[in-house]
């Protein structure tokens, strides 16, 4: 192990699993926070089934509270935490004049409102620290207007984007790095129960490169995001879309 200390919110399964345990095989301790806190402990423990340096937490990110004591049980049961990835997120496709005020709520705060409360929480803490490092995934529909998910959805993703430079900019000088990787589809439930079966060749035919992507390269692009080594990229957007979103 590196030593260094890693949060994965929604880190139970999909994306955020992918994520943990590529961080987990670079050598990083990881904690899975979730608010499937079953789900958050089984995922540790099948990483790590001493859970030495794989650990499960209960974690809603739309409560800063929530947060802080995550923070606080890793320092007091690691020492430290470097790392935090805020990847949980709420979607849901709807067209944009069925949403309702109570759904658009939802889906914002935990995508928007989870990644500005966790990176403020840990932000302030790593900036005492003099070191951290910040990952938020944002997506394809915050930069192309979410052409397959909801509205919602789409305006959150595209404020994660704004917020990463933000915290980027003013976290800088403190040691700390803040970046966002946009993945396009991905090989994931959530991509198929979106996109059924029978429609998949036919989605796949928009794709430039012709496949979704693998959960697996998201969570080694962190791993590379959020090394020791990585302190002069900061407030960068990855985009990992198939060529679908090119600049």
């Amino acid at each position: 192990m590196n030593g260094d200390v890693a949060l994965v919110t929604g880190g139970a399964s999909g994306v955020g699993l992918a994520i943990a345990m590529a961080l987990h095989a670079a050598g990083y301790r990881v904690a899975i926070g979730d608010i499937d806190t079953d789900g958050a402990v089984k995922a540790a423990h099948m990483i790590d089934p001493d859970g030495a340096t794989a650990v499960g937490l209960g974690l809603d990110v739309r409560q800063e509270s929530a947060f802080a004591l995550a923070r606080d049980v890793l320092v007091e049961r690691w020492g430290s935490v470097e790392i935090l990835v805020n990847n949980a997120a709420m979607t849901a496709a709807k067209p944009v004049l069925d949403i309702t005020p109570e759904e658009f709520d939802a889906v914002t705060a935990v995508n928007l409102r989870g990644t500005f409360v966790g990176s403020q929480v840990f932000g302030r803490f790593f900036k005492e620290r003099g070191y951290g490092r910040i990952v938020n995934l944002a997506s394809l529909a915050g930069q192309n207007g979410g052409t397959a998910t909801g509205a919602h959805y789409a305006a959150s993703k595209g404020g994660i984007l704004t917020l990463t430079k933000v915290f980027a900019r003013d976290l800088a000088p403190f040691g700390i790095t803040v970046n966002a990787i946009a993945p396009g589809p991905l090989d994931t439930p959530m991509v198929h129960q979106t996109v059924p079966a029978d429609r998949m060749t036919q989605f796949l035919t928009n794709v430039p490169v012709g496949v979704l992507g693998e959960p697996a390269f998201i969570g080694a692009t962190v791993a590379l995001l959020v090394g020791r080594a990585a302190a002069f990229i900061t407030g960068a957007t990855i985009d990992i879309n198939g060529g679908l979103y090119m600049r």
